[in-house]
C-alpha cells in the first residue's frame, strides 16, 4: 500500500509499506534522484589475490543480456556490456528496467574494473521498485571505500579480499561479478560486500537439463546474505552467471535469464525450491529439541483451547505425534505411563497461529513463521511450481515449515497484470480452474485486473467444482458488487471503502484527497452500513492484513513504539529506510488508518469473520501485531487469538483436523511464557513452538534467519 495514499494494496499499486519492502542499502524517497556525476577514477590498488587468473574473465566488447520475470512473468531486460577504458581498464555497465504492474522501474549500474577484473569503483541510480529510488556511488583508495548515498555524507568504510561491490538484487551484473569474483579469488566460503555485509556462497553441485533436445550442464550455486535469506544461482562453465532465483525490494519471486538458456526457467525454480527445503531441513536441525517418538505431556500450563472456552488453569495436554491425546484439567486428564513430563507452569497453551495472507517466496519464511508460532499460512498469490513444491515437501516431512495452503492466483490481461496464469474470456475459465484443481487449490484468488464481467462465471463454475473465490477487488467493481458476484472472501481492509468512489475516480485524486475521503468516512452511514450487511449476508469472510496498512501511515517513531520486531531485524533489512508519511500528511494518514480499525470493528459487531494476515510486512512479528490490533479494535484478546486458531480453521474447512487442542486433531501447539488473554502482547512470548508434533526452539529458530530473539 502506497503510505495509504490508495485503496489498493501494496501488491496491486506497489508503493511501499513503511518498511518500503526494499532490502536495499540506498533506498530513498519516491522522488527521481538527479542525473548522476561521472564516477570518480581511484587509484589501483589490486592485491596478489585479485591478479589471480580465474574462470568468469570477462573480455572487452562482451554483451550479456537477461531476461527479469516476477512470478515467471516476463517483465524486462537487463543488458550488460563490457568497454575498453585507458589504461587497460573496462568499464561494465548494465541498463536495468522492467515494467511492473503499469509502471517503469529503471536503473542504471556502472563498475570501473581494473585489467585484473577486480572492481576500483561502482555507481547506481534510478528505480529498485515502483516509487523507490537510489542513488549509491562507492569508490575504492588506499585509504578504504568511499559510500556517496543521495542526500548523506560521504563515509569510509574497510572491508579485505576477497571483497565485491553489490548493494541489494540489482542490477543483476553485479550478482556477476559478485560470483565471478568468488571464483577468481579460489571460492572462499564468504565473500566481504561493500558498502556493508557478507555474502556465504556455496556450490550446491552440477545440474544437467534438458533445452529443447540438448543437455545443458550448469553449477548450481547459494548466495545468502546478499539480499535477506538465499539466493539461487547457475553458472557455465566458464564461471560466468546464467540464471539467478531471488527476490525483488517488493519480496516477490523475481528472476533473472540470459537469454541463451531462457527456456530454462521452470525448472531453475523447481530446483531452486527444492534445495532450499533440503537446505533448510539441515540447517534448521539445530533448532529441534528431540521428543520425537514418544508421548508428551506438557504439564501445569494454563490451556486455552481455541474453542472459546474459559481456559484450563493447571492444564494437561497429551500428544503422540502428530495427534493430541487429551487435553484438560490435571486432576481428571491422565499422563500415560512413559510419556514424556514436560513442566510448563506459569506459562499458556495454546493451538499454532495460522496466517490467511502470506506470500512464501523463500525457504526462510518457514523459520520466520514456526518462530513467531504460524503453523499453517495461506498463500495468497505465488509460481505455482515453487510453492506446491514446498508445499508437498514440508507435508511429507521432508521439510521444515508450517503447513501450506496454496490459493491460485488469476488476472486478467493488461499493463497493470500480475503473474502468469491468465483468464482473458470465458473460454479460459474451464482450463484454467482444471489447472488450480489438479495443483491442490482450494480456492481461487482473483487479482485486479480481472475484466468484471468474468467474475461471476469464474464464481459459478469454481462453486460447482467445491472452490472458493477470494482475493482483490477487480478494478471496474466495488466490494459489494463483488460479493454479489460470488465472491467468498475478500483480501484488504481497504476495499471496504471501495463504495466511497466512482470507477476510475480515486486515479484522479490528490494523495490528500484519497486519504481524506476515507478519514472523513461515517462507518455508520448508509454506504459503509451496506457494505457490512452484504458480508453478513453473503457470509463472507475477510483477510484484513491491517497491519500492513499501519506500517504504511504512521511515523518511523510511532512504528518503532508499536512493533517491537522492527528491532530485531536482520542486518538486509534493517538496512532499509523507514520513512513513514511526511510531517504534512502524518495527522491525516492517522486518521485514515483509524477508520480501517473502526471497519474491523463494526464487521466484527456484525458476526463477520475475521481471519488474521499480514501480507508480510515484518516477517513473523506482523502476525503478533495483526492481533494487538484486533483488540484494539473492539475484539476480546480470546476472540482476537481465536481469529488465527480456530476461526480460519472453519473458514478454510480445516476445524475437523486443526485449529483448536482437541484430542484426535493435530498436534500444532504453542507454549506462551505469559498470559496473551490478559494481555495480548503476550502472545509475542513464544516459548515452545510444536508443528505436526515437531517441537522447535523459536530462539534457535530467529537466529538462523538473521533475527534476534
Amino acid at each position: 500500500m502506497g503510505q495509504g495514499s490508495s485503496l489498493t494494496p501494496r501488491r496491486a499499486m506497489g508503493a511501499m509499506s513503511a518498511l518500503c519492502m526494499v532490502w536495499m542499502a540506498s533506498c530513498q524517497s519516491s522522488t527521481p534522484p538527479p542525473a548522476p556525476a561521472p564516477i570518480p577514477k581511484a587509484e589501483p590498488t589490486t592485491s596478489a589475490a585479485e591478479k589471480r587468473e580465474t574462470p568468469g574473465k570477462y573480455e572487452p566488447g562482451e554483451v550479456t543480456v537477461f531476461h527479469l520475470h516476477k512470478f515467471m512473468n516476463r517483465v524486462g531486460t537487463e543488458r550488460d556490456t563490457y568497454t575498453k577504458m585507458g589504461g587497460g581498464e573496462v568499464e561494465a555497465k548494465a541498463s536495468f528496467a522492467f515494467q511492473d504492474r503499469g509502471t517503469t522501474v529503471p536503473l542504471t549500474g556502472s563498475v570501473l574494473l581494473a585489467p585484473d577484473g577486480a572492481p576500483r569503483s561502482y555507481r547506481a541510480w534510478g528505480g529498485v521498485a515502483r516509487g523507490v529510488w537510489t542513488d549509491e556511488a562507492v569508490v575504492r583508495d588506499p585509504g578504504g571505500f568511499t559510500i556517496t548515498r543521495l542526500g548523506e555524507k560521504p563515509t569510509v568504510v574497510q572491508a579485505s579480499a576477497p571483497f565485491a561491490m553489490a548493494s541489494g538484487y540489482a542490477p543483476i551484473l553485479m550478482q556477476d561479478l559478485l560470483l565471478r569474483g568468488w571464483g577468481r579469488a579460489g571460492r572462499p566460503a564468504k565473500v566481504a560486500l561493500v558498502p556493508e555485509g557478507t555474502a556465504s556462497i556455496e556450490s550446491r553441485g552440477k545440474e544437467t537439463f534438458d533445452l529443447e533436445g540438448k543437455k545443458v550442464t550448469l553449477e548450481h550455486v547459494s548466495v545468502r546474505d546478499l539480499v535477506w535469506g538465499r539466493e539461487d544461482a547457475w553458472l557455465d562453465d566458464a564461471g560466468k552467471l546464467a540464471a539467478v532465483m531471488t527476490r525483488d525490494a517488493e519480496f516477490d519471486l523475481f528472476e533473472a535469464v540470459r537469454e541463451d538458456v531462457i527456456g530454462l526457467l521452470p525448472a531453475f525454480l523447481t530446483r531452486a525450491g527444492a534445495d532450499g527445503v533440503a537446505w533448510l531441513g539441515e540447517a534448521a536441525k539445530g533448532a529441534v529439541i528431540p521428543r520425537e517418538g514418544r508421548i508428551v505431556a506438557l504439564v501445569g500450563a494454563q490451556l486455552v483451547d481455541g474453542t472459546g472456552r474459559p481456559p484450563v488453569k493447571d492444564a494437561v495436554v497429551v500428544y503422540d505425534g502428530e495427534k493430541i491425546l487429551a487435553a484438560g484439567p490435571r486432576a481428571s486428564t491422565k499422563v500415560p505411563d512413559g510419556a514424556v513430563t514436560v513442566d510448563v507452569s506459569g506459562k499458556t497453551v495454546l493451538p499454532g497461529l495460522w496466517d490467511m495472507h502470506a506470500h512464501y517466496e523463500q525457504v526462510e519464511w518457514s523459520a520466520a513463521y514456526l518462530a513467531a508460532g504460524v503453523t499453517t499460512v495461506r498463500d495468497m498469490g505465488n509460481v505455482l511450481e515453487f510453492i506446491t513444491g514446498a508445499r508437498d515437501a514440508i507435508a511429507s516431512g521432508k521439510g521444515v515449515g508450517p503447513q501450506i495452503i496454496v490459493d491460485g492466483l488469476i488476472d486478467g490481461e493488461g499493463p497493470r497484470s500480475l503473474g502468469v496464469l491468465r483468464i482473458k474470456s470465458a473460454e479460459d475459465i474451464v482450463p484454467m480452474l482444471d489447472r488450480l484443481q489438479k495443483a491442490g487449490c482450494p480456492e481461487v484468488k482473483i487479482y485486479s485486473s480481472m475484466p468484471p464481467a468474468l467474475v461471476k462465471p469464474i464464481a459459478v463454475e469454481a462453486h460447482r467444482r467445491g472452490l472458493r473465490v477470494v482475493g482483490h477487488v477487480p478494478e471496474g467493481m466495488d466490494v459489494v458488487q463483488a460479493l454479489e458476484a460470488g465472491y467468498d472472501g475478500i483480501s484488504h481492509v481497504s476495499y471496504a471503502f471501495s463504495s466511497l468512489y466512482k470507477p476510475g475516480e480515486m486515479r484522479n485524486l490528490s494523495p490528500a484527497a484519497r486519504l481524506g475521503r476515507i478519514a472523513d468516512a461515517d462507518v455508520s452511514g448508509p454506504a459503509l452500513q451496506k457494505v457490512i450487511r452484504t458480508f453478513a449476508a453473503k457470509k463472507a469472510f475477510l483477510d484484513d492484513t491491517a497491519v500492513l496498512f499501519e506500517l504504511g501511515n504512521h511515523t518511523r517513531e510511532v512504528l518503532a513504539q508499536r512493533e517491537p520486531g522492527l528491532a530485531k531485524l536482520p542486518r538486509e533489512l534493517a538496512v532499509m529506510r523507514i520513512e513513514g508519511p511526511s510531517d504534512e500528511l502524518a495527522p491525516l494518514r492517522a486518521r485514515y488508518f483509524e477508520k480501517y480499525v473502526a471497519i474491523l470493528r463494526e464487521l466484527h459487531r456484525a458476526g463477520v469473520p475475521i481471519v488474521a494476515g499480514t501480507d508480510q510486512a515484518v516477517p513473523g512479528h506482523s502476525l503478533h501485531r495483526e492481533l494487538e490490533l484486533y483488540v484494539q479494535a473492539g475484539f476480546t484478546p480470546m476472540e482476537a487469538i481465536q481469529a488465527a486458531t480456530s476461526v480460519p480453521a472453519k473458514v478454510m474447512h480445516l476445524d475437523g483436523q486443526v485449529g483448536t487442542i482437541v484430542p484426535g486433531k493435530r498436534a500444532d501447539i504453542l507454549v506462551v511464557a505469559g498470559d496473551p488473554l490478559r494481555d495480548i502482547h503476550d502472545i509475542r512470548k513464544i516459548a515452545t513452538v510444536i508443528a505436526r508434533g515437531r517441537t522447535y526452539d523459536p530462539a534457535a529458530l530467529w537466529k538462523l534467519v538473521g533475527f534476534a530473539p
